[in-house]
């Protein structure tokens, strides 16, 4: 087996593990998105997935959670079930890409590598479909909030909200799970039939010679 396809395999892995830490980061931070006024200068408010908080200048942030999911603006709502899907997928994308890759080897006497391409080729595929699941809430959340900050109708002295680290991390996520996939993806084209070596007993045939009754010696 060619130590490169090693080396694509263990990075797929490694970025899908780490787009998956992101994701859960980026559900789970308030920081969606930040206001702050200059009216208030020593408080500045967050918005995030599951609760809205206030931080003041002496560094004291208080939350409050979300009421009710029907009460959420359309936007927080699908963000808030697409990020949710998108940790379900890269951990179903994890559970077909780690038992696909080389080093976790447990091969049989009849076993060859065509299992371990397919659970590896599922395991990219799902990675490329969460890093499209978890790029889309964070891009329509920004969309909205550019065209809400420049938004001629609404006067100038009106606080806008802007982006927040969340943002920021939902995109990394979403990039590292289009990068993992298409390594694991890459792994399968080039990965060639091979079967699995094994110790096998190597069946010694030795040939005796015949012995005829008629070269027996007789004597008489």
């Amino acid at each position: 087996m060619d130590s490169g396809l090693w080396t694509l395999e263990l990075l797929g892995v490694f970025f899908s593990l780490t787009a998956g830490l992101c994701s859960l980061v980026t559900l789970m931070l308030p920081r969606w998105l930040t206001l702050s006024t200059e009216l208030l200068p020593t408080e500045s408010f967050q918005l995030g997935l599951w609760e809205t908080c206030v931080v003041q200048d002496l560094g004291v942030t208080e939350c409050r959670p979300y009421d009710s999911l029907l009460g959420l603006p359309s936007d927080i709502r699908l963000a808030r079930i697409l990020m949710c899907t998108t940790l379900v997928t890269g951990l179903i994308s994890l559970l077909f890409a780690i038992p696909g890759i080389y080093l976790v080897n447990s091969c049989r006497r009849t076993e060859n590598f065509e299992t371990k391409r397919t659970l590896k080729m599922l395991g990219g595929i799902f990675s490329v479909v969460t890093g499209v699941l978890g790029l889309v809430p964070v891009s329509y959340v920004a969309h909205l909030t550019v065209l809400r900050f420049f938004d001629e109708s609404v006067p100038n002295v009106v606080p806008r909200w802007e982006f927040g680290d969340a943002l920021f991390f939902g995109w990394t996520a979403g990039g590292l799970h289009l990068v993992a996939g298409f390594l694991l993806v890459t792994s399968c084209l080039v990965l060639q039939d091979e079967t699995c070596s094994l110790h096998q007993s190597i069946a010694l045939n030795r040939t005796r010679p015949e012995q005829s009754p008629r070269r027996r010696t007789e004597y008489v």
